[in-house]
């Protein structure tokens, strides 16, 4: 069949990947994808696909969930919260267990083996690197141009490049919410081998056949592990918030932690928990951190024949979890309208469908996801390090984006563009 509808999706990490793998099942659809770097590889360590975009994964298709189980991702039974501080200090905060549940909770999965599994089997001619997007000019056809001062031209432009996107500067242009903002917190995530954090941490805390998320909550310094990689290695990340943020520089995208600093946040932790820290960051005199930047909400992910994705359309902290995931219920959402389109047109439809079923529900998480980092930090007024606050309730917190019904989900997205056809 004769492709009808040219993409061009512009950034190769998770969000970029998963669209393009959606997508390059429908035969109509003339679909490339273009990365600024001069490969296609990820730079982030690991992260979580709970059981909302695992549905979503499954929705897309069987090579999708392979995709996924071929990278090594690891099921968690349960994902535990544990007072680190406080009269609490020691006890569990809240939790939530596959087990108990009767249902799949998290899988964790390293981001650069997930990305190399969703782009193995599409063909090298869709793919596009040291391709960086200086401008998009729209006469009559879309026509694309890159800083090595080649072109591309297609109907439809999805912007997957990330926080910084350039595809989202030029759907918003100068509305403030074009701009990412620093929310002050920041991670320090490290990959670390199975065996040397289970000597360090003890087999009830790191245990392949047990395997859980733990989270320990502090006075402004959280602890998170996690197991991914068949076993082979433990996500170790710390995270704390700077209170000066308004006298520090708000362009800072790093800081660096000292061992002495770790030291100091972790001093009041339970001593088996301080020790691991310790052993397993204070070996080297300092480390690199991320600051936690996040999009204020959008008016729109969508202008004529552009769009973003992924963290390009709602950067998120990461204190749900949820930023991978939401790009991966994205490209199921979006390749489901675009795939239902025959013509230059109806896609463009298909954006605007896009962007009123993807919108709210992608802005209320990340809006969470900053509330869930006060209370993970100790910061939250309500619950502080009270341990009668939080058992039943904490976990709650993450109900709605775990339990949504994905398979509704899409298909209101395609009734939607049923009844948009119509006036079309």
């Amino acid at each position: 069949m004769t492709s009808s509808i040219r993409i061009a999706i512009i950034g190769g990490g998770v969000a970029g990947a998963s669209l393009l793998h959606a997508l390059v099942k429908s035969p109509h659809l003339d679909v490339h994808i273009f990365e600024s770097a001069n490969e296609f590889k990820e730079a982030g360590m690991a992260f979580g696909i709970a059981r909302n975009a695992q549905s979503a994964l499954q929705l897309i298709g069987p090579s999708a969930v392979r995709s996924l189980e071929q990278a090594g991702a690891v099921p968690m039974r349960g994902v535990r919260f544990m007072l680190a501080q406080g009269e609490g200090a020691g006890t569990l905060a809240d939790e939530t267990d596959s087990d108990v549940h009767g249902k799949s909770l998290t899988s964790i999965v390293h981001r650069a083996n997930f990305l190399q599994e969703l782009l193995a089997g599409i063909s090298h001619d869709r793919m596009h690197a040291s391709k960086k997007l200086e401008k998009v000019v729209q006469d009559g056809s879309v026509t694309l141009h890159f800083t090595d001062g080649t072109t591309h031209e297609c109907d439809i432009v999805v912007g997957a490049d990330g926080i910084h996107s350039t595809v989202r500067k030029l759907i918003l242009g100068s509305d403030v919410s074009a701009t990412p903002r620093n929310s002050g917190g920041w991670f320090l995530m490290t990959l670390q081998p199975f065996e040397k954090v289970q000597a360090s941490l003890g087999k009830e805390l790191i245990s392949i056949e047990d395997a859980r998320e733990y989270g320990w909550i502090g006075e402004n310094v959280f602890l998170m592990h996690n197991i991914l990689s068949d076993g082979k290695l433990v996500q170790f990340a710390i995270a704390s918030n700077d209170t000066g943020i308004e006298s520090q520089s708000l362009d800072s995208w790093q800081r660096t932690v000292g061992a002495d600093e770790i030291r100091k946040l972790f001093q009041g932790y339970p001593p088996h928990i301080r020790d691991a820290v310790y052993e397993l960051l204070c070996d080297q005199p300092e480390h690199k951190a991320l600051y936690l930047w996040e999009h204020p909400n959008a008016p729109t992910y969508s202008s004529g024949p552009m769009c973003v994705t992924g963290d390009a359309a709602h950067a998120t902290t990461p204190w749900h979890g949820s930023g991978g995931g939401m790009s991966i219920e994205d490209s199921l959402i979006l390749s489901t309208l675009l795939g239902r389109a025959k013509t230059p047109a109806e896609a463009l439809v298909a954006l605007k469908v896009y962007d009123r079923i993807r919108r709210p529900r992608t802005q209320r998480i990340v809006e969470a996801s900053r509330v869930t980092g006060d209370i993970l930090m100790g910061r939250n007024e309500e619950y502080g390090l009270d341990p009668r606050k939080f058992p039943g309730s904490f976990v709650a917190r993450w109900d709605f984006i775990i339990d949504i019904d994905m398979e509704k989900h899409r298909d209101d997205a395609l009734q939607l563009m049923e009844a948009e056809l119509k006036g079309v």
